[in-house]
């Protein structure tokens, strides 16, 4: 795609988005003439522009005269011209500071995540909770709440704790759940949820539990506990995308929150993010998302160790401020991460 751009055609396509990424207006060539030092007379930049139309870089509106680029045009200028920049200091502390003050708890800290993702960029912040199957066992509690009733606990090592009500089928003395819960806390220490699931299965196959009720009750219970592994999604700044100019119309409003209230479509949009290390760039229809056209996500992997375990990012128009939203993507992953290695 780049190979058919010569110099002059890129640096005027690089003035077009740029312009349109400030305005909002469709651009013309007298515009880019006054604003933007190519020493090109407007006739030139005019048929500069027309073939980059033709080319599929821009297109025209019916209202006027100006023009403002495709995906196409986007999809190029963040992979060949746009020089991205270092992280603005401001933004930097913004984004340390607001992790400090999040605290320990692994969903407190995602979730401020993503309202400093939306407020620093001016669009929309996403994270993506870990799988819960991935994080390390650390204890399992019982509660009594009532004759049948108990409140179980799993508390993993990052210090994400997942709470679920059990009805048991007979009456369990509170003196039996404690003895259960260390059974299975010193059986199970220093494992995945993932092996956790696995090694419970395995016990509960064994002979020996055939003949240790106690214990047969405690390996049920905790495989109730663990249920299922469903992903947490945190979202932050929707009001961003609807104070947009292209997003004024009611019509436009009402297919994006559409799209965002079917989370499904963007975890699976995130999921795709985590087969690749860095920053990812999906631009208007490479989303595939449902009535996002005119959309644009930029995300980043978060890790612990060496291991990736969620997914971070902006969502804002295809007009977005590229160069300066993906340091601010990069950075905040980065610093998650070290977050999450220390604790």
């Amino acid at each position: 795609m780049a190979e058919q751009l010569s110099d002059r055609g890129k640096r005027i396509l690089e003035a077009v988005i740029e312009d349109y990424i400030a305005t909002a207006e469709p651009v013309g060539s007298r515009s880019i003439t006054r604003s933007h030092a190519l020493s090109l007379s407007p006739a030139t930049v005019r048929n500069v522009m027309s073939d980059l139309e033709e080319m599929g870089f821009l297109i025209s509106p019916h209202t006027s005269a100006g023009r403002i680029p495709t995906d196409k045009a986007y999809r190029l200028y963040v992979n060949s011209i746009l020089e991205v920049k270092h992280i603005a200091r401001d933004n930097k502390e913004e984004i340390q500071r607001r992790c400090r003050l999040a605290g320990k708890d692994m969903g407190e800290i995602l979730k401020e995540t993503s309202r400093l993702l939306s407020s620093t960029s001016s669009y929309m912040g996403v994270v993506m909770a870990p799988r819960f199957a991935a994080n390390v066992f650390r204890q399992m509690e019982f509660v009594k709440l009532s004759s049948r009733r108990i409140l179980a606990i799993l508390i993993s090592q990052n210090g994400t704790v997942q709470n679920r009500l059990i009805q048991t089928e007979e009456e369990i003395d509170q003196e039996d759940l404690v003895r259960m819960a260390n059974y299975l806390n010193e059986l199970l220490q220093g494992l995945t949820i993932s092996q956790v699931r696995e090694r419970l299965l395995t016990e509960l196959q064994s002979e020996k539990v055939r003949y240790d009720t106690l214990m047969a009750q405690a390996l049920a219970l905790s495989k109730e506990t663990l249920g299922s592994d469903d992903r947490e999604l945190f979202l932050e700044g929707q009001a961003n995308i609807l104070e947009q100019p292209e997003f004024a119309d009611a019509g436009r409003m009402r297919e994006i929150f559409r799209a965002f209230e079917s989370k499904g479509l963007i975890l699976d949009l995130l999921d795709r993010s985590m087969k690749a290390d860095g920053v990812q760039i999906f631009i208007g229809a490479e989303s595939h998302l449902l009535r996002m056209e005119g959309m644009s996500l930029i995300t980043s992997t978060y890790m612990t160790g060496k291991d990736t375990v969620g997914v971070l990012g902006v969502i804002g128009p295809t007009r977005m401020g590229y160069g300066r939203v993906i340091p601010i993507v990069d950075y905040t992953a980065k610093l998650i991460s070290r977050l999450l290695e220390v604790e």
